[in-house]
């Protein structure tokens, strides 16, 4: 039986919007959507949620995640970034449980329309394949992107973007969206790699995925959703 633990990062100190991993998205706090979704999918993890705030703890506990301990603040810092967030919860977790895990699942708060059946094709890819070391969701597009080059001069990401075909027929890239869903080995978050370079991708294209909730905007438009929609 391989031991997988869930990581949801929700630190206090944003910007953005003022403790927004508690602010309410359809009468429910963000925090609770990825605990939720985690606890919905039936597969047997430990669901862990890294906070500095105790606010945030509180409410996570309620939802039914574990917050042994607060996260320490020199990883809470506006610069501190998701690798390094993920490798500390990682290892003093671990050491908290006495247990080393096989695969670590990341979750955000202010990424929430997900699909039910990640999780469950993630692990089962990961399980199936030796080889891979992370698996994610992306979204599928068939849009043109460009860039600057060398000479500061801009030019399309790929040669082929200049043929303009049909979408029915036309390549596609992928937008990584590793905060709705991802799974890892463990060893690669121990060494502060979220997502290794031999992976897998579920492709999706779910049309409210653009949302990233950081700001009052974000989070109007999210909800303005869930009445519309959901």
């Amino acid at each position: 039986m391989k031991k997988i633990v869930c990581i949801i990062p929700a630190r206090g100190g944003s910007k953005g919007l003022k403790l927004k991993n508690v602010r309410l998205l359809n009468k429910k706090p963000l925090i609770y959507y990825p605990i939720d979704y985690a606890l919905k999918s039936k597969i047997k993890m430990d669901i862990f949620v890294s906070t500095d705030s105790v606010k945030i703890a509180a409410v996570a506990k309620k939802f039914g995640a574990e917050v042994p301990f607060l996260r320490k603040k020199k990883y809470s810092l506006d610069h501190t970034t998701t690798e390094e967030t993920l490798k500390n919860a990682l290892l003093e977790y671990e050491e908290y449980k006495k247990v080393k895990y096989d695969y670590c699942i990341f979750l955000t708060a202010t990424d929430i329309f997900r699909d039910k059946k990640w999780i469950s094709i993630g692990l089962k890819k990961m399980i199936n394949d030796k080889k891979l070391e992370s698996v994610f969701v992306g979204y599928k597009t068939h849009k043109n992107f460009w860039q600057k080059n060398a000479n500061n001069k801009w030019q399309r990401l790929k040669g082929w973007m200049a043929r303009y075909e049909s979408r029915q027929t036309r390549r596609h890239i992928v937008r990584e969206d590793t905060g709705l869903f991802s799974i890892s080995k463990a060893n690669l978050w121990r060494k502060g790699i979220r997502i290794g370079n031999n992976v897998d991708i579920i492709e999706h294209e779910e049309d409210f995925s653009f949302i990233d909730i950081h700001n009052e905007k974000d989070l109007k438009i999210a909800n303005l959703i869930f009445k519309k929609f959901q």
